[in-house]
């Protein structure tokens, strides 16, 4: 039977302004069309409004927690059984669970429309930090989600 292909990670520079690689990985998620220096003015220029939104706190740590506060500790995969497919809960990985929070809070202010998107970001990084917003709603759905479906665990591979 083949063996199953894991890919090898690729290191990336941590950002130049915040020495990050949190904040890397995001910048790069957020780009589009591989125009990285507009997506990273785009964050730098969150980072800046989030300054003056967030006083109490560095840019960088509201950032960061906000991340945190939206990684989920599980999700439910669907696993098909004799015909039935079941929701099954299943616990995240440290990494996939900052994958989901960085492409949830970047998908959740691209849906939001009417301000440029360093001002949306800024809003969606004070609201998760606060733990509120949509971003951390999506978390709380997930969880429910996988409390619901506690009854399929033992099906877990």
């Amino acid at each position: 039977m083949k063996q199953k292909f894991r890919s090898t990670q690729r290191f990336q520079k941590p950002d130049p302004r915040f020495n990050s690689m949190v904040v890397t990985k995001f910048i790069n998620r957020l780009m589009w069309d591989g125009k990285k220096a507009i997506a990273r003015g785009i964050f730098y220029d969150a980072m800046d409004l989030l300054g003056q939104k967030v006083s109490d706190a560095e840019p960088l740590d509201v950032f960061l927690a906000a991340v945190q506060n939206v990684m989920p500790q599980v999700e439910v995969r669907s696993r098909r059984v004799g015909g039935a497919t079941y929701q099954v809960p299943v616990e995240v990985t440290r990494r996939r669970a900052q994958a989901l929070a960085l492409r949830t809070i970047i998908e959740t202010c691209r849906g939001r429309g009417g301000k440029p998107m360093a001002q949306r970001l800024a809003e969606e990084f004070a609201q998760a930090y606060r733990k509120e917003g949509a971003s951390v709603t999506w978390r709380e759905n997930t969880h429910k989600m996988a409390e619901a479906n506690k009854l399929f665990a033992h099906y877990a591979w």
